[in-house]
């Protein structure tokens, strides 16, 4: 990960640890509390991939457990986000881009009840059955309507930011390349053609000056 992505990266899982311990753990809401903290990492995975999702939600999961008042055993909710971290990177778009604001929606609550699924399930592993006496069905519930209505004034502002910083033209390929990531065809000496003008010629592109300087060859020999 690069050195922008680190900052970033940091500055917003340290700024969703205050909120969910301070603001989100205090509401007292029926059921599960909203993720704050998973929300970020769906954001960042989306942004970055599975490979910078794995990284991001490992980090962020560690970091709450080991900050007060952790009530459960160092390296569970690292385990969860990473996994859920990784899951969500691959819903990455390949152009970087998305098109629809369903996609998110979608991960966020397959997140959400994974999140809380495979956190209940490494707790029975470690013999906490504290999942038990809330219930698992209204923890599912609850947790996926309290992701979704958080998950609008987060995720999408995540997202914008981490873009933002991705292209970054100080931290950013600046070679000009026609291999510089996704947005590639942005940049010139790219070879395109163009649709045939009169007389089956191509009038502009790559391969129609390809072809004249062919011509001229031929006409030397």
């Amino acid at each position: 990960m690069r050195l922008n992505r680190i900052l970033l990266t940091t500055v917003l899982v340290v700024v969703a640890l205050v909120l969910q311990v301070s603001v989100l753990a205090r509401l007292h809401l029926p059921g599960a509390v909203p993720d704050l903290m998973l929300l970020v990492v769906l954001g960042l995975a989306i942004t970055y991939g599975h490979v910078g999702g794995a990284l991001v939600g490992f980090g962020a999961g560690l970091l709450s457990d080991l900050a007060p008042p952790a009530d459960h055993a160092a390296g569970r909710y690292a385990l969860v986000l990473c996994v859920i971290g990784y899951l969500a990177g691959l819903a990455k778009p390949e152009s970087g881009q998305l098109r629809s604001a369903v996609m998110p929606m979608v991960v966020v609550g397959a997140a959400a009840i994974g999140s809380t699924l495979l956190y209940a399930g490494v707790g029975a592993l470690v013999g906490d059955t504290a999942a038990r006496h809330v219930g698992m069905v209204k923890l599912l519930f609850t947790a996926t309507v309290y992701d979704l209505l958080l998950a609008p004034f987060t995720v999408p502002w995540i997202m914008a930011l981490a873009r933002r910083v991705e292209n970054d033209p100080i931290a950013g390929d600046t070679s000009g390349g026609a291999g510089a990531g996704p947005y590639r065809w942005l940049t010139p000496g790219t070879l395109r053609t163009s649709r045939p003008g009169r007389g089956g010629r191509l009038t502009r592109g790559g391969i129609g000056s390809q072809r004249g300087s062919l011509l001229k060859g031929g006409r030397k020999l």
